[in-house]
């Protein structure tokens, strides 16, 4: 079992948890991993799910003295345990719960009890570099960084599964869309355009359904936490700024997938785009394991200069996939420091060592960055 950074035993002394992830990022591993005494309800067991269907209060009633935490795996397939679940916190102020979902849509949609800000919530994102040793680099660029299939022997055939599977099956299968159909010719372009800004007309005439269900789709993304919006930085005067977001999904390897790349080689413009998104995903994940307030967007301008991540208003990041960078790779940087006033100007790229240059530029090694950025070195506290 990889080591998680995400330490569920220490957010659970506060307060129950929803713990969110897409199947297959390790939620059942790690809380077994964590509380491997706790008292189990596995929704996706047909068995569990009937007799909790038929009798959401069996969980009250089996409450035993020495029950110090339960989880509930998979619990948008079953909302209604959340009123139990709710009257039990209120009853034993020493019970936690950790309730687990690869959906929050259904919840949502279905006017479920969200525990009124007795449980917080937290999400598991896909292996970050940590937890593989800053190692495995080209190859999670490729396969991507579930679990189950960087260990796995034919790494390739397994994500065609899961997108097959998961991606499309268990969407239909949670009354996410009404149209599979619709729904898998959507996907591909979606693959395509990952890291993209989202122009709803093209993908929409591209997958060959209406605008507003592209919207739609985007949306179940979102709420299943397979993909992300990143929205605009547009606090600059100067040179006014896009208003449209761009979405990144939640692995690289689905990406590619999904996309049919063959295989992604270093110096290639895949090699840069997947880098990027390999970038964003370990700023997102340090962003939410850390539990930090500070927003990550990406500015671009109307005359098309471009920072490719902000974070907050203070750090900007720029990524290249190619082992020499020259002024005009960071341009977007410096007109972006025309604008606000920058704590830390960087460009992430395949360079053997880092250097400053004499515009202020800090050009990171790609690894070097990582580990920098986990050792908390990148983003500080103010």
């Amino acid at each position: 079992m990889y080591s998680r950074i995400l330490d569920v035993r220490t957010l659970l002394a506060h307060k129950s948890l929803f713990l969110f992830g897409p199947r297959q990022t390790g939620k059942s591993t790690l809380l077994q991993h964590f509380f491997p005494q706790a008292k189990f309800y596995d929704l996706l067991e047909a068995n569990t799910f009937r007799e909790l269907t038929a009798q959401p209060e069996l969980i009250r009633q089996r409450l035993q003295p020495q029950d110090a935490v339960i989880v509930i795996d998979e619990v948008q397939k079953l909302p209604s345990l959340l009123d139990e679940v709710h009257l039990l916190i209120e009853r034993h102020k020493a019970l936690r719960f950790v309730l687990t979902g690869s959906s929050v849509r259904k919840l949502k949609r279905g006017g479920a009890n969200l525990l009124a800000g007795r449980a917080w919530t937290c999400h598991l994102f896909p292996l970050a570099s940590p937890e593989v040793n800053f190692q495995q680099l080209e190859k999670r660029l490729n396969i991507g960084s579930l679990p189950a299939i960087l260990d796995a022997p034919y790494p390739l055939e397994d994500l065609k599964a899961y997108v097959g599977t998961y991606l499309k099956e268990e969407i239909q299968a949670e009354g996410l869309t009404r149209s599979i159909e619709h729904f898998s010719r959507f996907l591909p372009v979606v693959g395509l355009m990952n890291g993209e800004q989202v122009n709803f007309t093209a993908i929409a005439s591209d997958a060959g359904v209406p605008p507003r269900v592209v919207r739609e789709y985007y949306e179940i993304l979102e709420d299943t936490r397979l993909g992300f919006l990143l929205p605009p930085f547009q606090q600059t005067k100067k040179r006014k700024a896009v208003a449209t977001a761009k979405f990144y999904l939640f692995d690289i390897g689905v990406a590619n997938v999904l996309a049919r790349r063959g295989t992604i080689e270093p110096g290639s413009d895949l090699f840069g785009r997947a880098l990027e998104h390999l970038l964003f995903l370990e700023l997102q994940a340090f962003l939410g394991y850390q539990r930090r307030d500070e927003e990550l967007t990406f500015w671009r301008s109307l005359s098309q200069m471009e920072v490719d991540f902000v974070v907050g208003d203070r750090v900007a990041i720029e990524v290249k996939g190619k082992g020499r960078i020259s002024r005009r790779d960071y341009k977007g940087l410096l007109a972006l420091a025309e604008e606000i006033p920058l704590t830390r100007k960087m460009v992430v790229s395949l360079e053997s060592e880092k250097r400053l240059t004499d515009d202020g530029i800090e050009v990171y090694p790609v690894q070097q960055f990582l580990r920098e950025l986990w050792a908390g070195e990148i983003i500080t506290t103010r």
